[in-house]
């Protein structure tokens, strides 16, 4: 049994250091934002569009929560603010939960938020300036949860390999 949950601002790399670790030790990988589309046969983005953050927050703790109960073996990634709301850091202790936080510094989030941003509509019309302001704040108001993790990895100038090795190795 091996509940691994990663957790990170978006552009830490949550979901492309999520399946390479799943490839590396066998077992599945799980995008939470996934399920909780594939549940509300909807995006996230039209869900806080057509519901608002507060409907989409309390869905996305009952399906993180569910999730975690009913599952044995997993590595699953969490949305950027999974952690911040109704208490869901308080999951991350669990005595059979392996969290890591990837870490990136602001510079490194904002460059690789850069070349997404049309993919991203929170930051879609942000100037380079105002996207990192935008990060530096959501850091700030974010750094209590995400340090509640077991392990912290910095993804600053390291390749996907070396991040995934690194997160093998604590496993282990």
């Amino acid at each position: 049994m091996m509940k691994i949950v990663l957790i990170g601002y978006m552009g830490s790399g949550k979901s492309t250091i999520g399946k390479e670790v799943a490839k590396n030790v066998g077992i599945p990988f799980y995008d939470l934002d996934k399920i909780i589309e594939d549940r509300e046969e909807d995006t996230v983005k039209n869900i806080f569009k057509r519901k608002g953050e507060i409907y989409f927050r309390k869905k996305e703790s009952m399906v993180f929560r569910d999730f975690i109960q009913n599952n044995d073996t997993f590595i699953l990634a969490l949305g950027g603010g999974t952690p911040c709301y109704a208490n869901n850091h308080e999951v991350l202790k669990n005595e059979d939960i392996v969290s890591f936080y990837l870490k990136g510094s602001i510079k490194t989030l904002s460059n690789r938020l850069e070349d997404e941003k049309k993919n991203r509509p929170l930051i879609a019309s942000l100037s380079k300036d105002e996207l990192d302001d935008y990060i530096r704040k959501h850091l700030f108001d974010r750094s209590y949860y995400y340090l509640q993790s077991k392990y912290i990895i910095s993804i600053d100038e390291k390749s996907i390999e070396e991040i995934t090795n690194e997160i093998i190795l604590r496993l282990t």
